[in-house]
């Protein structure tokens, strides 16, 4: 059975029209569309859920970041800045080894097991950092007081929240290094706990940037 050119230019040519259409429609029109109904009903989510301090965009609800101390002389690692209320561990998927010329937002578990060496490592060592750091004279830290989510990293390694947990744990260490009475700190805390979502999704859950651009706040007052 032979095939003639007319027909293989009509097959040809209906292709192409399919293909300029379904372009059209998903690579233009449907993008256009969603774009426009996301800033029309969502424009603080379409843009990154950015947060602002002072007219001057600061971070992302969705994504964690470092409270630290500039790297002194000779440090490679830097220090937690305690005045400040500190997230989750960092670790994720560790470096960036594939463009080492930028720093690039790594994504993604540890995908150690649980009686991995250098997972119980991080731990431990995470853990008396924990307890090292939020004792204040009187009120010391015990281990068992630390709570799991202050010596994990989280499952995509950016979570920004932290357990009210463990910012209860961290209230009396910013309120003496900041020199603020302990119960307005409390209450901080407090006014920045989000509840489960619909009372049973989720656990209840405190979004660090947030409460520290709150505590800044406080602290110009």
């Amino acid at each position: 059975m032979k095939i003639s050119a007319t027909h293989t230019a009509r097959l040809l040519g209906a292709g192409l029209r399919a293909l300029l259409v379904l372009t059209v429609v998903t690579g233009i029109v449907y993008p256009l569309v969603i774009t426009g109904v996301a800033q029309g009903l969502f424009p603080g989510k379409a843009n990154g859920s950015r947060i602002e301090a002072d007219g001057e965009v600061v971070g992302s609800s969705l994504i964690g970041q470092a409270y630290d101390l500039p790297l002194g002389d000779g440090r490679q690692t830097p220090e937690p800045d305690l005045r400040w209320f500190q997230g989750r561990p960092q670790n994720g998927l560790g470096t960036n080894s594939v463009n080492t010329r930028y720093d690039l937002v790594l994504s993604g578990a540890t995908n150690r097991s649980a009686d991995n060496a250098e997972l119980v490592r991080w731990v431990e060592e995470a853990k008396a950092a924990v307890v090292r750091d939020n004792s204040v004279p009187g009120r010391p830290v015990r281990p068992s007081d630390v709570p799991p989510d202050a010596v994990t990293s989280s499952g995509s390694g950016l979570d920004p929240h932290i357990s009210p947990e463990y910012a209860g744990l961290q209230v009396r260490r910013v309120a003496e290094r900041n020199g603020l009475p302990v119960a307005r700190v409390q209450e901080l805390v407090d006014a920045h706990t989000t509840p489960r979502t619909l009372g049973f999704i989720g656990e209840p859950r405190v979004n660090v940037l947030e409460l520290n651009i709150a505590l800044r706040e406080l602290r110009q007052t």
